[in-house]
């Protein structure tokens, strides 16, 4: 395989990954709805920099350590499941508040900080995307890949994430799907929230 093909593999791959709902994706959709655009894309830069942290451990090789290490993998897997369900809950009880773009009537948002934080722990603690990593670095990945390669592939990885959430972020918080969040603000609340709970205890619970 070509330096090239193998870019081109592990794009390929890696967006269909990070297409699929998940962690990620239900955070970033509970942060653009209820706090704001800005904070789904800040959210979406912090699932970017979680990624910049798999792949160095998949380089470094950690990844294989972690995937000898029943203890090790185990002490991530619920440290994600315990954030998950904590985020999860939060969103399940919190109380209803119109979102709009107009000042006078606008939503207390989060920090830059703790927008950023929240993508980066869903991302970093997600067991789901240790493996992936795992996989992509000792299948796909050979040892032998010259560093211009790896380094182009690192910044795809990270963009293509950053990318994808920021348009979802953009998306989501269009002013007609806004209306219709402030109508089933309560509804939506609950449903993302016990999504980010059902994917906590999925994972808690599988091998």
């Amino acid at each position: 395989m070509t330096d090239f093909q193998l870019i081109a593999s592990v794009a390929v791959i890696h967006i269909l990954a990070v297409i699929s709902p998940g962690p990620d994706f239900f955070m970033a959709l509970k942060n653009s709805i209820s706090y704001s655009r800005k904070t789904g894309v800040l959210t979406a830069i912090g699932f970017g920099l979680g990624i910049a942290v798999h792949i160095f451990y998949s380089l470094a090789g950690l990844a294989l350590i972690i995937s000898k290490s029943i203890v090790l993998f185990s002490i991530i897997k619920y440290l994600g499941v315990t954030y998950l369900l904590y985020i999860g809950i939060k969103s399940f009880i919190s109380k209803s508040q119109d979102v709009t773009y107009k000042k006078s009537k606008k939503k207390q948002d989060i920090s830059p900080f703790k927008a950023i934080s929240m993508g980066f722990l869903t991302n970093v603690l997600n067991p789901k995307a240790t493996l992936f990593f795992l996989s992509l670095f000792t299948l796909v990945i050979s040892p032998n890949t010259n560093s211009q390669t790896l380094a182009i592939i690192s910044i795809i990885l990270v963009f293509d994430t950053m990318l994808w959430f920021s348009l979802v972020a953009i998306f989501i918080t269009h002013i007609r799907i806004l209306k219709t969040y402030n109508n089933y603000q309560k509804v939506f609340g609950k449903i993302f929230g016990g999504i980010l709970i059902a994917i906590g205890l999925k994972i808690a619970f599988s091998d």
